[in-house]
């Protein structure tokens, strides 16, 4: 028994470790509410709006907006949120592809959120268009629906 209580913290910190580790690489821009849950008691359904900087194009910022699931389960971090979102990026400055960006079909990963405690995830890959000279971003979830992911793009020229 006192075994179980030692490992349960453990396992909490163990789960919750790598959504820390995403949540640095992001700003909450802000949110809305979009419904109430248990007469105000706990935190409502909401759509959020965050921000993050491609590390490996400098000049460019991408907005993701999400539905988080209120209630006990959302507070606590075991709801599952709907697998829909939107996607925006934009020129913040002279746009600017590092030597280390990934070139190629499958693209480079540069963003990912848990939206369930388990499996599901929202990840955005970026691309780039050398024939156009034009950034691609990716936003997808890793939840299929009905054979295929909800999915979103985004596209910065570079100038």
């Amino acid at each position: 028994m006192t075994r179980l209580r030692l490992a349960a913290p453990l396992l909490c910190l163990a789960l919750t470790a790598p959504l820390a580790a995403s949540a640095e690489e992001t700003s909450q821009v802000g949110y809305v509410n979009t419904a109430i849950t248990n007469l105000g008691l706990t935190r409502s359904h909401r759509v959020v709006v965050e921000r993050f900087d491609d590390p490996e194009v400098k000049g460019v910022s991408c907005y993701v907006s999400q539905a988080r699931t209120g209630g006990v389960s959302g507070m606590v971090g075991l709801a599952e949120d709907p697998a829909r979102f939107g996607l925006n990026c934009v020129a913040t400055g002279p746009v600017e592809i590092q030597p280390g960006a990934r070139r190629g079909e499958r693209g480079e990963q540069v963003y990912e959120s848990n939206t369930s405690f388990f499996f599901k995830e929202t990840r955005v890959h970026r691309f780039i268009d050398e024939a156009r000279n034009v950034v691609v971003y990716l936003a997808w979830s890793t939840k299929l629906v009905e054979g295929s992911p909800y999915n979103a793009v985004a596209t910065v020229p570079v100038r």
